[in-house]
């Protein structure tokens, strides 16, 4: 009486396939778990237990042994109920033998014998799909995203009874619902021009220089710092980048999606359609931002953000240790977390947007109570480094009263877009898609520029005030300026322009 189920579980972002192996003998009644499972797993015994005698299903009074294999690998969550479950019933027979054959089985139980939807099936059904197996059964509220994975057939289940009359031929599969009009998430990732807070770029009066800023940072992925003082209105533009994003092409809508279904956001129905915009709070730690954790290593912040937009409000609050970390992301697009027990490397390709004072008392320069001790303290916060990585670095001053509204989301990303699909026919046949992307060993052979911007740039660097690395994001800067004005390469008045947004603001 051995029976075997194929299923899977999250490791990360991905899924790792998962055999469960169920063995029922003779002997002193017992339920043992073995295969580094974690608690939640243990407790599986009460929840199948009490699930199959509330779906008028029988409890073996014999020892029960479940294995999951690869029995090196640690166990988590409770998406391995069902096919234990199910496993079990095989095994005494309640099931037809080969009835699961080339199927996959994933879902939660509850006591009442319902099946319940665990995070992450659209990774999961994946590494099923990807092992060769045709079939998977799901619960019926992980369905419609489950049917996002192409080349597997995906079959709902609601009951543990249902379920049985289904694997016995005696019942029909129930139909996959609906997943409505709404597609995405109701944390921020769903229809274009349905934002729940009516937010639009129209409603910043004043700060040309800003909004310019932001539309150059939504064309071409470029990471923007504000400094200005409270009040100034360096949130308000910031949560309005998601406004002029252009939409995710169909293969970033399945990789934000995959994210977030991982991360356990519960998704409305269908791909998401706008970038994710994450916005921690400044008291995050470092593997909040960055993933990782003690247990099952999770996606943090800027993974959350991928392909979207990560806004960092009162930058100078948050934690430094947290703040250096974000180095490499933002310099490389991924993230490598080790750890003693695994290893891992989640995707971070965001854009940036931060907000900060420019010193403790906010008033800055002008009117500035601070100490010096205090200001130099307070610069500290922000390494270099750090800040080095910002191609937009953009000092606020208060804007006139009066000023009228200017140009609404929707205008302004119809330029935006234009933006990026000239720099998507220009990177065809390259691994990035955007001129922010574009790492800066190859910046002179990918944007090349006429004599005189030539001449600019090298008068720039002369003054001893920009980077190397400085250097190549004026450049690119420069081109993404040019994108949006219909141009193939930039002027001297682009580079001059994208100089004088990387100002020290701090």
């Amino acid at each position: 009486m051995l029976a075997s189920v194929v299923s899977a579980l999250l490791c990360g972002i991905d899924g790792q396939l998962v055999t469960v192996e169920v063995h029922v003998s003779g002997g002193i009644p017992s339920y043992t778990v073995v295969g580094l499972p974690d608690t939640a797993v243990r407790e599986s015994r009460e929840r199948i237990r009490a699930a199959l005698l509330s779906s008028q299903l029988p409890w073996p009074m014999k020892r029960v042994t479940v294995n999951l294999a690869p029995s090196g690998i640690k166990k988590s969550g409770a998406g391995l109920d069902l096919p234990t479950a199910v496993g079990l019933l095989l095994a005494i027979d309640e099931l037809p033998a080969g009835c699961l054959d080339g199927v996959g089985v994933v879902g939660e139980v509850g006591l009442d014998g319902t099946i319940r939807g665990v995070p992450g099936v659209l990774a999961i059904v994946e590494a099923l799909r990807d092992s060769g197996l045709d079939i998977v059964v799901v619960p019926v509220a992980n369905a419609a995203e489950a049917e996002l994975v192409a080349g597997i057939t995906v079959r709902p289940a609601r009951t543990l009874g249902e379920l049985r009359g289904c694997l016995k031929g005696e019942d029909a599969w129930p139909s996959i619902p609906d997943p409505g009009p709404s597609s995405g998430w109701s944390g921020g990732i769903g229809d274009l021009d349905a934002d729940g807070d009516g937010a639009d770029l129209a409603d910043v009066r004043g700060l040309p220089m800003a909004r310019r800023a932001l539309e150059i940072a939504a064309a071409g992925g470029h990471h923007l710092l504000m400094a200005g003082p409270p009040g100034i209105g360096k949130t308000m533009l910031a949560r309005r980048l998601h406004t002029i994003l252009p939409p995710l092409e169909p293969q970033e809508a399945l990789e934000v999606t995959r994210i977030h279904s991982a991360a356990g956001r519960r998704i409305g129905g269908g791909l998401a359609r706008r970038r994710p915009f994450e916005a921690p709070h400044h008291s995050a730690t470092a593997p909040a931002l960055i993933g990782g954790g003690s247990g099952r290593l999770r996606p943090g912040a800027v993974t959350l953000a991928h392909r979207g937009v990560l806004f960092l409000d009162e930058l100078g609050e948050f934690p430094p240790i947290a703040l250096e970390a974000l180095r490499e992301p933002l310099e490389q697009g991924e993230v490598s977390i080790f750890r003693s027990a695994a290893s891992m490397v989640f995707p971070a390709a965001f854009t940036l947007i931060a907000c900060t004072n420019p010193c403790p008392c906010g008033r800055g320069a002008i009117s500035c109570r601070c100490s010096d001790q205090a200001r130099a303290r307070y610069a500290r916060r922000l390494s270099q480094p750090l800040l080095d990585r910002f191609d937009l670095r953009l000092a606020l001053t208060p804007p006139a009263s009066g000023d009228p509204p200017g140009e609404s989301s929707r205008v302004v990303r119809e330029r935006v877009m234009e933006a990026v699909a000239r720099q998507q026919a220009r990177y065809l046949n390259r691994p990035w898609q955007r001129n922010a992307q574009i790492p800066s060993g190859i910046v002179v052979r990918e944007l090349p520029v006429s004599p005189q911007c030539a001449d600019a740039l090298r008068l720039i660097g002369s003054q001893g005030r920009v980077s190397a690395r400085g250097l190549m994001a004026i450049r690119r800067v420069a081109q993404t300026l040019a994108d949006l004005d219909g141009r193939a390469t930039p002027s001297v008045d682009d580079l001059l322009l994208a100089a004088e947004l990387r100002v020290d603001v701090i």
